[in-house]
C-alpha cells in the first residue's frame, strides 16, 4: 500500500476506533474526508507544531464541519500536535483534550470552536479578512510578513445554513483569494439524501457570488485533490471553493448512507473497514512508517517557519515600530491608553451618539480596534472617522461593511479574534441581535475579544413599533456565560464601559439609546465596578434603594427627589454592568446593596426576569414582561409605567 494510501487509512481507522471506544461520535465523514484533509495537510498547509499560534504565518484550517471532529484530531496527532494516543483514546471523555466537538484554546492547534454549521466558513472569511487587512498594513516591498491561507472543510449541512450564504457573498464581493473552502459533497444528511431538501446548484451559485470554482469529480482521487488545491492558490482575485464528491462511510458497509453520519460503526462494522481498506493494524496502532511519512509535513513547515523567522529579524531592523506594533497585536498587548481622554465629551447626548465618540477616541490609540456594523454605521455610530473602509480594492482601511448580515458578522468577528491581531466590534440594532445569537454565543464560549454595540435598545426605539423594540433581549444576554453586558446611563459612564471592556478582554455587549439622555454628577469611573451609589441618602442606612441601568436612571434620580418631599430617603443605585458588579467583593457589595435594607424597587425598559436577584423578596421590579407597542418613544414610557411619579410611589409600597 503506498504511504499516501496508508495515511489516509491511519486517519480513518484512528477515528472509528475512537468513536467506537466512546460509543459515540460522527464516523462518517471521517471515512469520506480524510483524503481531503489528508491532501492539504501533507502537501499544503504551512505548520509548525511545536510553535503552533506562535508561528503568526501559519495557514490556518478550519473544520467547519465541526462534528468531524475525530478527523482533526487524528490530524493534529499524526502531524505532531500535543494530542497523544491516550488522549484519542479519551475522546468525549469528561476532562479530554479530544471533546465531542473542537474547541478552540482547549485542544492544541484548533483555530476556532466549531460545531454549529456554517459557522466555521463565517470564521473562515473573518481569518481571510484578517490576513488580508494585516499584510496591508504590515507588509513591505521583500518583506511578506502577513502571508497565509485559510482553508475551511465544510460539508453540505453548512452550505444549507443561512450563515454561509451571508458569509461567502461577503467573501466574493471582497475578493478574498487566499480563502479556499474544501466542501465534502457527499449528498448526504442526518435525515437522509440531501435531494429531499437540497437541490440547488451550489457550482452556479458560487459562480454567482464570484467565487473561482473547482470541482473534483473523485475525492479520493489524491493527485486529482492536489491539482485542484494549487488552482484554488493561483487565483489571486476572487476565494475559491473545491467542489469534492465523496462517499460518506467510505470503506463500511453502509457506504453511502446516513446511517454512518452520527452512530459508531462498531467493533464488527470497523473491523469489515479494517478488511475492505486493508489496513491490517490493531486498534489505535499507527504504523511508523505513517510518522515518517507526515514528519515531512511537520519538517516543511518548520523550514518555513525559520524562513519566516530570518525575514523578520531583518524586517525588525529596518522597520522597527511596525514591528513591535504587529508583534503587540499577535499577542493581544494593548499600547499604553489614555483612558481618561474618553470622558471628555461633557454633552447630554443618546448613549449611541456618546458610544461614538468614545470609540473613535479609543480608536486613535489601539490599532486593533476593526470592525463595522450590518448596514446601520451611521444609526448606531460606529463608523471610525478617517481611518477608511476595507474593501476589495482597500485592503488597510478599518471599517468593515458587512451588509444587511448580522448572522456573518458575528461569526466573521469570531475568526478576526481568534486569527490574532484583532478586537473587533459589531454593530447593529439591539433586537437584531438575534439573527446573530449563535455567534455571540460562541463569542462568550470562546472567551475572544469581540464587542458588541447594539443600539436601539428598548421602547425608545418609538414608532417602529414592536418588532423593533428589544423587550427579552437583555436577559437573554445577561443569562450567557462570559458575557459582559454594559447598559450606560450617560456619557461618562458610556466612557467607563469601554474603558472596562478593552481591560476586559473577553466577549462583551454594550447597550445604548437611541434617544437623548441627560448626564449626571457622579457618573464616570465608578462605574468600572458595574454598579455603584450614584446618589446617596442622607442616612447612613438609608429608607429604600432605587436600582436600574440605562435611560431609566433618569427616572430614579426624579423619583429620589419626589420621595425628599414625602420625608423618604433614597439612595439611587446605578448599575451598568451586573456581572462586573457581581464580580467585586463581597465588602464592596454590601456598601452599596446593604442587605439590612429589603427596601427596593429596580428599574428597566425590558424583562424583569434579571433583577428580583437585587430586589429581593420584599422588593418590586418595574420592567416590561409583554412586547411593546409603535408610538412616540415619550408617550410609551409613559404608557409602560416609566414616570418619576410610578417609581415613587412602588417605592413607598415597597417601605414597611
Amino acid at each position: 500500500m503506498e504511504v499516501s494510501n496508508l495515511t489516509v487509512n491511519a486517519m480513518r481507522l484512528l477515528s472509528c476506533d475512537a468513536i467506537d471506544k466512546a460509543k459515540s461520535g460522527h464516523p462518517g465523514i471521517c471515512l469520506g474526508a480524510s483524503p481531503l484533509a489528508y491532501t492539504l495537510w501533507q502537501n499544503f498547509l504551512t505548520f509548525n507544531p511545536k510553535s503552533g499560534a506562535k508561528f503568526y504565518n501559519r495557514d490556518r484550517f478550519i473544520l467547519s464541519a465541526g462534528h468531524g471532529s475525530m478527523l482533526n484530531y487524528a490530524l493534529l496527532h499524526l502531524y505532531g500536535f500535543k494530542l497523544s494516543i491516550e488522549d484519542i483514546k479519551a475522546f468525549r471523555q469528561t476532562g479530554s483534550l479530544t471533546p465531542g466537538h473542537p474547541e478552540f484554546k482547549h485542544t492544541d492547534g484548533v483555530e476556532t470552536s466549531t460545531g454549529p454549521l456554517g459557522q466555521g466558513i463565517a470564521n473562515a472569511v473573518g481569518m481571510a479578512i484578517a490576513e488580508s487587512h494585516l499584510s496591508a498594513v504590515y507588509n513591505k516591498e521583500g518583506f511578506p510578513v502577513v502571508d497565509h491561507y485559510t482553508y475551511a472543510l465544510c460539508g453540505d449541512g453548512c452550505l444549507q445554513e443561512g450563515i454561509s450564504y451571508e458569509a461567502c457573498s461577503l467573501a466574493g464581493t471582497l475578493k478574498l483569494n487566499k480563502l479556499i473552502l474544501i466542501y465534502d459533497s457527499n449528498d448526504i444528511t442526518i435525515e437522509g439524501n440531501t435531494n429531499i431538501a437540497f437541490t440547488e446548484n451550489v457550482k452556479k451559485r458560487f459562480e454567482a457570488q464570484d467565487w473561482q470554482v473547482v470541482e473534483v469529480k473523485d475525492g479520493n482521487d489524491v493527485n486529482a485533490l492536489k491539482k485542484a488545491i494549487k488552482k484554488a492558490q493561483a487565483e489571486k482575485t476572487k476565494p475559491s471553493i473545491i467542489i469534492c464528491k465523496t462517499q460518506i462511510g467510505y470503506g463500511s458497509s453502509k457506504v453511502g448512507s446516513s446511517d454512518t453520519h452520527g452512530a459508531p460503526l462498531g467493533l464488527e462494522g470497523t473491523q469489515i473497514v479494517r478488511q475492505n481498506l486493508g489496513y491490517n493494524y490493531p486498534l489505535f496502532t499507527v504504523p511508523n512508517e505513517v510518522y515518517a511519512h507526515t514528519k515531512k509535513a511537520i519538517n516543511r513547515g518548520k523550514k518555513a517557519e525559520k524562513a519566516w523567522k530570518a525575514m523578520f529579524a531583518k524586517y525588525c531592523e529596518q522597520y522597527p515600530e511596525l514591528a513591535k506594533s504587529f508583534v503587540d497585536r499577535m499577542n493581544g498587548k494593548l499600547p499604553e491608553i489614555d483612558f481618561d481622554a474618553l470622558y471628555a465629551f461633557e454633552k447630554d447626548d443618546a448613549t449611541r451618539g456618546c458610544g461614538g465618540k468614545v470609540l473613535n477616541a479609543l480608536a486613535k490609540q489601539v490599532p486593533d480596534l476593526f470592525g463595522g456594523s450590518a448596514d446601520l454605521g451611521p444609526s448606531c455610530k460606529t463608523t471610525l472617522k478617517g481611518e477608511g473602509d476595507f474593501t476589495a480594492d482597500t485592503r488597510d482601511g478599518r471599517n468593515v461593511h458587512f451588509g444587511v448580515r448580522e448572522h456573518a458578522m458575528g461569526a466573521i468577528c469570531n475568526g478576526l479574534a481568534c486569527h490574532g491581531g484583532f478586537r473587533p466590534f459589531a454593530s447593529t440594532f439591539f433586537v437584531f441581535s438575534d439573527y446573530m445569537k449563535n455567534a455571540m454565543r460562541l463569542s462568550a464560549l470562546m472567551n475572544v475579544p469581540v464587542t458588541y454595540v447594539l443600539t436601539h435598545d428598548s421602547i425608545g426605539v418609538g414608532e417602529d413599533g414592536p418588532t423593533h423594540q428589544p423587550v427579552e433581549q437583555l436577559v437573554a444576554l445577561r443569562s450567557m456565560p462570559n458575557m459582559k453586558v454594559f447598559r450606560p446611563c450617560d456619557h461618562r459612564e458610556t466612557a467607563a464601559s469601554y474603558e472596562a471592556i478593552i481591560k476586559n478582554g473577553g466577549a462583551n455587549s454594550l447597550i445604548l439609546t437611541r434617544q437623548t439622555l441627560p448626564s449626571y454628577e457622579g457618573t464616570g469611573k465608578s462605574a468600572l465596578k458595574g454598579g455603584y451609589i450614584l446618589s446617596d441618602s442622607a442616612k447612613k442606612v438609608p429608607d429604600v434603594i432605587l436600582i436600574g441601568a440605562g435611560s431609566e436612571v433618569q427616572y430614579l434620580m426624579q423619583a429620589k427627589d419626589l420621595l425628599k418631599e414625602e420625608g423618604v430617603d433614597a439612595r439611587v443605585v446605578s448599575m451598568p454592568c451586573c456581572e462586573l458588579f457581581d464580580e467585586q467583593s463581597k465588602a464592596y457589595k454590601e456598601s452599596v446593596l446593604p442587605s439590612s435594607v429589603k427596601a427596593r424597587v429596580c428599574v428597566e425598559a425590558g424583562s424583569t426576569l434579571s433583577w428580583y436577584k437585587y430586589a429581593g423578596l420584599d422588593g418590586k421590579v418595574l420592567g416590561i414582561d409583554k412586547f411593546g407597542c409603535s408610538g412616540d418613544a415619550k408617550e410609551l414610557f409613559k404608557l409602560y409605567g416609566f414616570t418619576a411619579e410610578n417609581v415613587k410611589n412602588l417605592a413607598l409600597s415597597v417601605i414597611k
